[in-house]
């Protein structure tokens, strides 16, 4: 059996005001694996996700990497883009480059690279006001992409957008997932749009955050025409939606 690329056993966190935010979470992740979490407000995705980038750390239990991941081998997407408003786009994602002090024709080159990578060649100097909320997340994913990391954590990066923005970056997150083989975690509280992205879906429920429940999701990525109109697809977001609402009861 491979290795996990991170195991987490017995994970528990506790809030100084007294809130349990996740309680006996026990994941494994594997290299390369596209892993949804889904569930309510409240239920500790978000939590789960800044454990994995080192921004905060357990209460209880054990988080071990197989290799710890050094500076630039965690990407970050957050839900809001947070550009900077005076810089242009290639300068933005330029951001982790020039704070490890890359020099500055290197950085420029694979920011460049990174922005057509998720589709935003020819934007390289766009400010964000110039750009399209889609845009902006664009920009938001090239940045955590341009240091080639290991693992993409996405806090939903999607939810603020229309439904025909959000299918395309479903589809453009797919297409770069396979083309660079990079592992991602993706937290959602959409049922559609983590069957249509993942490999497995991780359920959890809320009060204290916990997983209630592991789907696994048997279809080609990325997904073929017409995967969201078919019998397959609908019946997968049921079994999401009943485990969901198992979680809450």
């Amino acid at each position: 059996m491979t290795t996990p690329l991170v195991t987490l056993a017995g994970i528990s966190k506790h809030f100084a005001n007294g809130t349990q935010a996740l309680a006996a979470v026990d994941l494994s992740i594997a290299a390369g694996e596209f892993l949804a979490i889904l569930g309510p407000s409240g239920c500790g995705k978000s939590t789960l996700l800044r454990l994995l980038a080192g921004l905060a750390q357990p209460s209880s239990g054990t988080l071990r990497w197989a290799t710890p991941p050094g500076p630039r081998d965690i990407g970050f997407v957050f839900q809001e883009a947070t550009l900077l408003p005076w810089a242009d786009a290639l300068a933005n994602t330029a951001l982790p480059l020039r704070l490890a002090d890359t020099p500055q024709r290197e950085r420029e080159a694979r920011a460049a690279a990174a922005l057509a990578a998720v589709g935003l060649a020819g934007f390289e100097r766009a400010l964000p006001r110039e750009l399209s909320g889609g845009m902006r997340m664009r920009v938001s994913i090239a940045r955590a992409l341009v240091t080639n990391p290991k693992v993409l954590l996405m806090d939903e990066p999607f939810a603020a957008l229309d439904e025909l923005t959000r299918h395309k970056l479903n589809d453009d997150l797919l297409a770069l997932h396979a083309r660079t083989g990079v592992t991602v975690v993706f937290v959602t509280h959409s049922v559609s749009e983590s069957v249509y992205l993942a490999s497995r879906v991780i359920v959890m429920a809320p009060r204290p955050g916990r997983i209630a429940r592991e789907l696994h999701i048997a279809a080609p990525s990325p997904r073929p025409d017409g995967f969201r109109t078919s019998v397959g697809y609908a019946e997968l977001c049921r079994d999401a939606s009943l485990a969901l609402a198992e979680g809450l009861t």
